[in-house]
């Protein structure tokens, strides 16, 4: 008798990748090798990308020419930026984002090509883009004129600068892009997956994104972070701990606990809840912060689940001034260096992706023509 399939592919290796890997019992992070620890506060944004992008950590020259060509992506094509305004007034900021990776796909010059020198320039404009998109979508919905990039800065200060309207400190861009980093890429989650699936067609990178973008959009999958900022937002302050206690005990799930793989702490969240400390501290007003610190203990004792990467982010971004239904959009930022390096990887060593399925249905039927069925 066949072997019953894995529910939701658990446990299903579905692809080979030298890009990053996961020790789920020891809590560890690598991308190409490089622990996660080892590259949070000390690797840039941009040095990553690099490194999943490119194979390899840039030296100073490379990293030169690599910003060089990420300040020269981040122009917009015609057609997206002729249809922003439309698009920021009728979609929220995840269907915004679909939309308009899809319109920049029709001026990009590459876009007919997947050899490995355009897949690497396309790699670096949906990079550098997917910041400036986000940046003139809440400009655009608000009704205000975004800051136009700053070439001398990288992508985490002009995020920032973009989202917020004002010049951020330098231990917030630090902090913003450390954030960037730990999240560019995490092995074969579902948004990667997709991307993936829709490579390995044959497809070309924005249709791969999009699909991304697409899955990530869903809330059990990018939606989290927002989801614990506007549960945070809805206790009692004095009350947290016993709030926490009755929702678990009504059976609801608590968003930013646990995870599919990790099976001790989430190595990202470590860094997180750091950076959450002191930015509450520096605030003067550390009651996001507090309140966080005391869930995690109540659903450590109540259920021993630790955060993930969802749950600390979620007081970060809101310390830095990121509004909250921008959390996911800040994320796919992060995790475009990851797709793009992933479709990057399938078109490189490419086979169908066409996984077998385990039919439940009926059997034997017998078709009753229309005329006798009434």
């Amino acid at each position: 008798m066949a072997e019953k399939p894995t529910k939701g592919l658990a446990d299903v290796v579905a692809a080979s990748t030298a890009l990053s890997d996961i020790d789920g019992r020891a809590g560890r992070l690598f991308y190409r090798g490089y622990d996660i620890h080892e590259l949070a506060g000390n690797a840039t944004f941009e040095e990553v990308a690099h490194l999943l992008q490119r194979g390899a950590p840039p030296t100073r020259a490379e990293l030169e020419a690599y910003s060089a060509e990420l300040v020269a992506g981040r122009e917009l094509g015609a057609l997206a930026e002729a249809n922003i305004d439309e698009v920021a007034a009728s979609q929220s900021p995840m269907e915004a984002l679909r939309t308009l990776i899809s319109l920049g796909s029709a001026d990009d010059p590459d876009k007919n090509s997947n050899e490995p020198d355009a897949n690497l320039r396309k790699a670096a404009r949906l990079t550098a883009q997917q910041a400036v998109l986000v940046g003139r979508y809440h400009a655009a919905r608000t009704g205000a004129e975004a800051p136009t990039p700053d070439p001398a800065q990288g992508t985490a200060a002009n995020l920032l600068l973009q989202i917020t309207g004002r010049q951020p400190s330098p231990r917030e861009v630090e902090i913003f892009d450390t954030c960037l980093v730990l999240h560019a890429d995490h092995t074969m989650n579902a948004s990667t997956f997709a991307a993936r699936v829709c490579a390995a067609t044959l497809s070309d990178m924005h249709s791969a994104v999009v699909a991304a973008i697409g899955t990530l959009k869903g809330p059990l999958h990018g939606g989290a972070n927002e989801q614990v900022m506007r549960t945070l937002e809805g206790l009692d302050p004095a009350h947290v701990a016993q709030s926490t206690r009755d929702r678990l005990a009504r059976g609801e799930k608590i968003m930013g606990f646990g995870h599919r793989v990790y099976k001790t702490e989430d190595p990202r969240a470590t860094h997180l809840r750091r950076m959450s400390r002191e930015l509450a501290e520096a605030s003067g007003d550390d009651r996001y912060y507090r309140m966080s610190h005391e869930m995690e203990e109540v659903v450590l004792a109540e259920k021993g689940l630790r955060p993930n990467v969802d749950f600390y982010a979620a007081t970060v971004y809101h310390y830095l001034g990121i509004p909250t239904d921008l959390f996911t959009p800040v994320f796919s930022v992060s995790r475009m260096a990851g797709w793009t390096a992933h479709v990057i990887e399938q078109h490189a060593d490419n086979r169908l992706i066409r996984p077998d399925s385990e039919y439940i249905g009926e059997r034997d039927q017998k078709w009753v023509p229309i005329a006798e069925r009434g």
